[in-house]
């Protein structure tokens, strides 16, 4: 067992990482020693990243102890950018928590000076100065290159910045300029946000923490009524929304809701969370507050414009599409479902399950009443099963005639009428084996059933008869 990190006072009295725990016990025989755990360092870290969301929606995570924050158009929120430092580093201090920062015009260059330099702004005409005093794992190489700089007396960034460029290249490789280059802002380095970026984000800073879940729920309409303009001027209304709720004490809670139909009318949006508060109750520990409310639309849509009725109000609190996004926000997107077909001709096949809000929009997509587009040959059964039941015991026409009569669970049917065969080809192309065609019948029995069977075969064909199947009812 060796020690993976350690605190200030362990560092004072001579301990470093990578060294045996029996060694640090002999040289500290009161020492404590946590086991480490990843996953919830990584944890940890994640909701620190959520938490700077305050600042600034652009956050990536580097490695295990670091945070990239892009403050590109922020920085003035707070009052500048020494200000918004000061602030961070302050407010995650008293979490409990060791922190260092710094801000500068290039990732690499804030990234060195906060791991091997005082916490600080550095300006845009004094990147080489800050840079240059740094060791050269300031430079974010591989332990090897490090070791070798190092080896040829190149201790510190300015040894390189004043060292020709070619043979730096032809000795260390080209990764060791791109390093160089990134921290003084020659070479442009992206940040990767964790999070997608919201389209469109209205934001309310509350002098006094709010509890009450009205209260927050009026936050959120009138954030949507912020949001509003914006949405009429793209032309769009939102299709996805997230409500995040920034508690005093670091926890940050994200509340998400879809729309079948985009929205724009501030009272339909805020309903959507109304719907997911009551779903989440219990879940939403309020603490001592909420001091930051943000409400983000994720995705948006082309809005169409509908006309009103003679009072001035539509009839769309009462459309199916506004049904579905309450039931959906209180219960979950998969409680009510509808069909999406598919390019098959197999029934089983040619549809699937899928959210009733993918389908409602999908069908605002393409003014049809279907999904998707899909081969429907002959009447389908009201209820198909998901998986054909074998049919144990069958009188049939020999060699392709309806049955007769048949037993199916338990109970003898005696045919009235028949219809068919209607014949369907097994997907070669998706098949592990070959499969035989199937011949399809309408069955009425003496009591009036109608069912739905297919033999699978034909009869004289192979060593056995084929088996029948029953696929669906018709009432």
């Amino acid at each position: 067992m060796r020690l993976t990190a350690l605190n200030e006072r362990a560092e004072m009295i001579g301990l470093k990482p990578g060294q045996g725990v029996a060694e640090a016990r002999a040289i500290c025989p009161t020492l404590d020693v946590v086991e480490e755990d990843p996953m919830a360092d990584r944890k940890l870290l994640e909701a620190i990243a959520d938490w700077c969301d305050r600042y600034t929606p652009l956050v990536a995570i580097d490695g295990k102890d670091g945070l990239f924050l892009d403050i590109t158009g922020c920085a003035h929120l707070f009052g500048g950018e020494e200000a918004l430092l000061e602030d961070v580093l302050i407010r995650i201090s008293r979490l409990g928590l060791d922190v260092r920062g710094a801000i500068s015009s290039a990732p690499g260059l804030s990234w060195a000076v906060a791991r091997f330099d005082d916490s600080r702004v550095v300006p845009p005409e004094a990147m080489e100065e800050a840079l240059a005093p740094l060791p050269v794992a300031s430079l974010r190489l591989g332990e090897e290159t490090i070791a070798a700089l190092q080896k040829m007396g190149l201790k510190q960034t300015g040894d390189l910045l004043a060292a020709p460029r070619a043979p730096l290249a032809r000795r260390f490789g080209a990764q060791l300029l791109l390093r160089l280059d990134q921290a003084v802002g020659l070479v442009e380095e992206p940040i990767s946000p964790r999070r997608p970026v919201a389209q469109l984000s209205a934001e309310r800073r509350l002098a006094e923490p709010v509890q009450a879940e009205a209260d927050l729920l009026e936050l959120a309409r009138q954030l949507a009524e912020a949001l509003k303009p914006g949405l009429e001027a793209r032309g769009v209304g939102g299709r996805s929304f997230e409500l995040l709720l920034f508690r005093v004490d670091g926890a940050v809670f994200r509340i998400a809701a879809g729309a079948s139909q985009p929205l724009r009318e501030p009272r339909r949006i805020a309903s959507l969370f109304t719907e997911r508060f009551t779903a989440i109750h219990d879940d939403l520990d309020v603490g001592y507050g909420f001091e930051i409310v943000r409400l983000n639309v994720l995705q948006h849509a082309a809005f169409d414009a509908t006309q009103g009725d003679f009072v001035g109000e539509g009839r769309q609190d009462s459309s199916l599409a506004a049904f579905v996004d309450r039931v959906a926000a209180r219960l979950g997107p998969d409680c009510i479902q509808g069909f999406e077909l598919r390019q098959s001709h197999v029934p089983e096949r040619a549809s699937r399950l899928v959210p009733a809000i993918h389908v409602l929009a999908a069908h605002r997509r393409t003014g049809s009443d279907h999904a998707g587009h899909g081969f429907s040959r002959g009447e389908r059964p009201l209820r198909l099963f998901r998986t054909p039941e074998l049919v144990e015991t069958v009188a049939a026409e020999v060699p392709d005639g309806p049955p007769r009569q048949f037993r199916w669970r338990r109970v003898m049917h005696r045919v009235q009428r028949a219809e068919g065969p209607e014949r369907l080809s097994a997907e070669w192309w998706l098949e592990e084996k070959e499969e035989p065609a199937r011949d399809y019948f309408q069955i009425e029995d003496e009591e009036g059933h109608r069912f739905w069977l297919f033999r699978k075969g034909l009869y004289g064909r192979g060593g056995t008869a084929p088996d029948w199947y029953m696929h669906g009812v018709f009432a």
